[in-house]
Formats: structure tokens, C-alpha cells, sequence
């Protein structure tokens, strides 16, 4: 059975929205937000036993960004922790943006999407 689940974080122009599809094998992410919402990167992250100590999850990630978005930079982290906590397979789909975005916009877009991410794991019961 599918389940989809909403969260956002912020205002105006640094609001990010966050859509969770749960599949029961895994777990797609969409994260956008900003003013331009778009698709400007894509993140597999496949969980997997540590290298270093296989009692503990890490995860393998493939990342695709769009030529010249560095949305990738938001989404891996996020992937991997999620994929990491749930111990299942999971997507993101990510593209936020600012027009002539400063350090303060971009900060702000990333600690909203950590905020939106936090929701998602409060409610699945994995924090």
C-alpha cells in the first residue's frame, strides 16, 4: 500500500515543502521549495552494513545533478540519513532556489529542508 505524507518548513521565499511516498520497499522523496521549484537533482541512497563496524547502517548513494544546480548538496545528506534510519532504499527528487541567492538564502533553504526531513522522521517514529 502506498502512503503519502506532507511537511514544510519556513516562510516566503526560503519555504520548503517535502512529499514522503512510502512504497513498503522504499521511500521517494520530493523537496521543493524556494521560488523557482524545479527538478535540480536526483539522490539514490541504498542502506547497507558499515564497512567500518556492520552492526551499523550506512549507505551507498548515487547522485545526478542537474548541469550547473547544486540542489544535490541538500538532497544527499538528507537521503542518507533517511536511508540510514529506515533501513530502506530511498529517492530524492530536489530543486530549490532563490533568484541570486546570498549564503543566508541558501542556509536557509538547507536548514529547511533538515526541519521538513525531521518532521518526516518524528511522524514515521524513527527519531
Amino acid at each position: 500500500m502506498i502512503k503519502n505524507l506532507f511537511f514544510a518548513a519556513g516562510e516566503g521565499k526560503h519555504r520548503v515543502q517535502l512529499q514522503a511516498t512510502l512504497t513498503g520497499e522504499g521511500i521517494m522523496i520530493s523537496l521543493f521549495g524556494g521560488e523557482k521549484p524545479h527538478i535540480g537533482a536526483v539522490v539514490l541512497s541504498i542502506p547497507r552494513p558499515s564497512l567500518a563496524d556492520p552492526g551499523r547502517l550506512s549507505c551507498t548513494s548515487t547522485v545526478v545533478p542537474r548541469l550547473g544546480h547544486k540542489d544535490d548538496e541538500i538532497a544527499k545528506p538528507l537521503a542518507e540519513q533517511l536511508a540510514k534510519a529506515s533501513g530502506q532504499p530511498v529517492v530524492v527528487v530536489a530543486g530549490l532556489h532563490v533568484e541570486r541567492a546570498q549564503a543566508e538564502d541558501i542556509n536557509l533553504l538547507a536548514e529547511n529542508s533538515r526541519q521538513a526531513m525531521q518532521q518526516l522522521l518524528y511522524n514515521l517514529n524513527l527519531i
